[in-house]
């Protein structure tokens, strides 16, 4: 039995300051802080019978953007485990646009139909989603070699529907009209059975420890 942990980062800065994130290196909100806490905690709970280290243990990999570094540290604290960080698990970059107010910088979306992977946004320096995801999908395949039995992964949320993707193997061709609403600070169970190797998507955005009623059916 496999299991992966999808944690979002809580609120940082650039939620309450209404700017874009990105690359921009915002840092968790006091809020946000708290909230880490409580996604150490359920992370905690969820795993009870967790041993650190690979080959059968449990490890923890991380986006090495400050406000999912924070997160992680904060989980490493209490479950004592060692992070890795992968760059490759940052959220889209926006370019120029990053740490812009929202909306200030205008930009092209992707065409409803044709080939939206390759679509360029028109804002300088920003990724196409081939591009962003390409490097997720890469950075599941490291985690997955890893051959750890339980696996947290902290990210973003528009990286972390990426990495679902990739767990359910849609293809990354295929994955131009994927999304997954996914909250500051959610956790997200993927499992894969020894048996038929069957991968799962147990439970998703779960919320529940922040307070917030989970999300119905």
């Amino acid at each position: 039995m496999r299991n992966v942990y999808i944690v979002t980062h809580p609120e940082a800065t650039h939620h309450v300051e209404n700017i874009v994130g990105g690359w921009h290196d915002s840092t968790l909100t006091p809020r946000g802080v708290e909230d880490a806490r409580r996604v150490a905690a359920s992370l905690r709970n969820l795993l009870p019978d967790y041993l650190p280290g690979d080959n059968g243990g449990t490890m923890l990999f991380s986006s090495d953007l400050r406000r999912t570094r924070q997160t992680a540290e904060t989980i490493s604290g209490l479950l004592d485990l060692e992070i890795i960080f992968d760059p490759d698990l940052r959220e889209q970059s926006y370019g120029a646009a990053e740490g812009t107010p929202a909306g200030s910088v205008s930009h092209l979306p992707p065409p409803a139909q044709g080939n939206r992977m390759q679509h360029q946004d028109g804002v300088e320096g920003s990724e196409t989603r081939h591009v962003w995801a390409g490097r997720v999908y890469s950075a599941l395949d490291r985690i997955l070699a890893a051959g750890a039995r339980d696996t947290i992964v902290v990210t973003h949320g528009g990286s972390a529907t990426y990495l679902i993707a990739a767990w359910i193997r849609l293809p990354l061709t295929a994955a131009g009209y994927v999304k997954f609403r996914l909250s500051p600070g959610s956790i997200t169970h993927l499992n894969e059975d020894n048996f038929y190797h069957d991968r799962r998507v147990l439970d998703l955005n779960l919320t529940g420890h922040l307070g917030i009623p989970e999300p119905r059916a």
